[in-house]
């Protein structure tokens, strides 16, 4: 069932991840700035946690923002994401996890675009893509 959050072990989740995905979702780590393949890309179709698969971001509500990382106004669905308050660089910013299972995906920002006005920065790395069908 998708809908059902997965919790797993450290060690669980080092069998199923790379060192790189396992250290930011993980351990809420954050990828290199500008080198993420879904960066400069004009993809059609939907970005879905290379952990567990839940759907996260459509490729319509991508956009470049210019930071260095993938970026969305919104979230797939309603419940694709959960918010956390981080305050981890003595700033308080909004931390964007997964809903199904509970890995961190980037962080929320209130510079987006009109009309939502939200930036989704997002680590590359923990996405998997999925083009449309032609």
């Amino acid at each position: 069932m998708k809908n059902k959050k997965i919790l797993k072990s450290d060690e669980e989740w080092k069998k199923i991840l790379t060192p790189e995905q396992f250290r930011i979702l993980r351990g809420k780590g954050t990828e290199a700035c500008g080198l993420n393949e879904f960066l400069k890309k004009n993809l059609k179709g939907k970005f879905y946690c290379v952990a567990c698969d839940n759907l996260l971001f459509d490729s319509e509500d991508k956009f470049d923002s210019g930071t260095g990382w993938p970026s969305f106004t919104k979230p797939a669905t309603d419940t694709s994401v959960e918010y956390k308050k981080d305050f981890s660089f003595g700033i308080p910013r909004t931390e964007v996890l997964c809903w199904r299972c509970e890995g961190h995906l980037g962080h929320v920002f209130d510079d987006g675009p009109i009309p939502a006005g939200k930036r989704f920065c997002i680590n590359g790395e923990v996405l998997k893509f999925v083009g449309e069908k032609k």
